[in-house]
């Protein structure tokens, strides 16, 4: 947690203790995962599933829908029908863009602190992204606003677990031609974290890139050198590619910013209905992308995404936290491994509160995405309803559980002096170890401290008034943006904003449908 997030939890523990304890260190910038990643399917299934991926690419191809996309796979081998969209990529075309795309490199952020490995064996979080209404106990449901958008960034700031930010809810009230400018100034002004642009369009894209250089006072070069921004592409699912999706690619790989490719494989209604068949969909679409990406120029940063699960095969809805969520993580995981690439996985709820049920679903993805050894996770806090809503409250319980993945990602102390030796001869049998030396000296920063959870008895509990952890949450998330202060502006803050008065007096830019 940062300062703000501590202060917080020491306001709400129970009592108010008049001694101030001294606060317990925590570092959760950079996370590195401490299991193991687990193997749901043997090897040669995996390289079986590639091997049917390729030849979904040969044998029946990707409809993309963008001209210029087109033109760079048939540049680079690809047959395409100009009829029918159709493109058809050859594995050898597959096999020299996975031979260019990086297996590692680093997310630059406004602030060098918050600078992101993405490779095999680290932990990124970022909290719920693209949805277009939020909720909380206040106000309720609603569409996202311009404010629900900052306040959600003042959140996303002042929690270290959460390690870059997302578009957690759509600012509705900004007309679409200016809302980039609005939800992308709010980012560098409200956090150091790294920013995420949504692929939009190449206007809206170039207006994010060049917002972002400014304000980090960055040449063209610089910027296009590394990564200080994310995107995130998803197919249409099955096999096809639109034109802002293939757009993005392009946009980003040619900027050599970070674009997470991500098909939507919802198995038995956008994909086949077993998991592996999902999953072989899926695998099949991401390297289309991939190799877009690649092609256009050798060596961009991408992701290899994956955010398959089930639906309610009698409604249709998408399911999440579902034991075929959980599969489909971790054998996701496996194909990212085997062909090398950092790998995001997807968290969330179907829930339609934040209750038990939002937690256990959302829990049990986020289980399997870090044992299946992820290296970013994507709606990882306060995505509920399948992604048509992110709740203030239910950020703030889900950091409960990143933040205890986060203390796993620590081995605790096993020096002599850890063992106990002395404590336990100091103890006679049938004692108890609340005043042994070793107590006195570690009690006040042996344990995590939880940020909602209630710890009292019953009793207790009623007389502070008998709340839900999600009715605590109202006044966590309440008093964190009531301390919240930014960050050290950025150095091109003005020209940004000089930046954007001359944009909207030209009109702005319009979303490529």
């Amino acid at each position: 947690m940062t300062d703000t997030g501590q202060e917080t939890r020491r306001r709400r523990r129970r009592g108010a203790e008049t001694v101030e304890k001294p606060q317990r260190s925590t570092d959760y910038r950079v996370l590195k995962n401490p299991f193991t990643p687990h193997e749901a399917l043997p090897p040669e299934r995996i390289a079986g599933m590639h091997e049917t991926a390729l030849r979904v690419l040969e044998e029946l191809g990707m409809r993309v829908l963008l001209p210029d996309a087109r033109r760079r796979y048939r540049e680079a081998g690809a047959i395409v029908d100009e009829d029918t969209m159709m493109v058809r990529i050859g594995r050898d075309i597959v096999t020299e863009a996975l031979a260019t795309a990086p297996s590692a490199f680093r997310l630059r952020a406004p602030s060098p602190r918050r600078d992101l490995p993405m490779e095999t064996g680290t932990l990124t979080f970022k909290a719920g992204a693209g949805s277009p209404n939020c909720a909380d106990l206040v106000e309720g449901r609603r569409p996202g606003r311009l404010k629900d958008f900052e306040n959600f960034i003042r959140l996303s700031q002042s929690f270290d677990v959460i390690h870059a930010l997302a578009p957690c809810v759509e600012a509705q009230d900004v007309p679409i031609q200016s809302r980039h400018y609005a939800m992308t100034r709010a980012q560098l002004a409200l956090s150091d974290k790294t920013p995420f642009v949504y692929a939009r369009g190449t206007a809206q894209v170039l207006d994010g890139f060049e917002m972002i250089r400014l304000a980090k006072g960055l040449s063209e070069e610089e910027f296009r050198a590394e990564p200080h921004c994310t995107t995130v592409i998803n197919t249409n699912s099955p096999r096809v590619i639109d034109i802002p999706m293939a757009q993005g690619i392009i946009d980003f790989a040619e900027a050599g910013q970070m674009a997470t490719i991500t098909p939507f494989c919802l198995a038995g209604a956008m994909a086949p209905i077993t998991v592996t068949g999902a999953l072989v969909l899926q695998h099949a679409e991401a390297l289309a992308g991939i190799v877009l990406a690649q092609i256009t120029r050798p060596g961009a940063p991408v992701v290899y995404g994956s955010f398959s699960s089930g639906v309610d095969m009698r409604s249709g809805s998408p399911s999440f936290g579902t034991p075929e969520h959980v599969q489909s993580a971790m054998i996701a995981g496996q194909l990212a491994r085997y062909i090398d690439l950092p790998w995001r996985a997807g968290g969330g709820s179907a829930a339609p509160c934040a209750d038990a049920q939002a937690a256990n679903e959302t829990q049990m993805a986020l289980w399997g995405s870090v044992m299946g050894g992820c290296t970013l996770l994507i709606h990882a806090a306060g995505w509920m309803e399948g992604g048509l809503v992110t709740s203030f409250e239910k950020f703030i319980t889900d950091l409960e559980p990143l933040q205890t993945i986060a203390e796993l990602c620590t081995p605790p102390a096993s020096d002599d002096a850890a063992l106990g030796f002395d404590a336990i001869a100091e103890v006679q049998p049938g004692g108890h170890f609340f005043s042994a030396a070793h107590t006195m000296e570690r009690y006040r920063t042996a344990f995590y401290e939880p940020l909602v959870a209630d710890w009292s008895n019953h009793g207790q509990w009623m007389a502070s008034g008998g709340l839900t952890a999600t009715e605590r949450a109202t006044s966590v998330w309440q008093q964190v943006l009531a301390d919240f202060t930014p960050p050290p502006p950025l150095p091109g803050m003005d020209a940004v904003d000089a930046f954007i008065e001359r944009r909207e007096k030209e009109g702005g830019a319009q979303v490529v449908d």
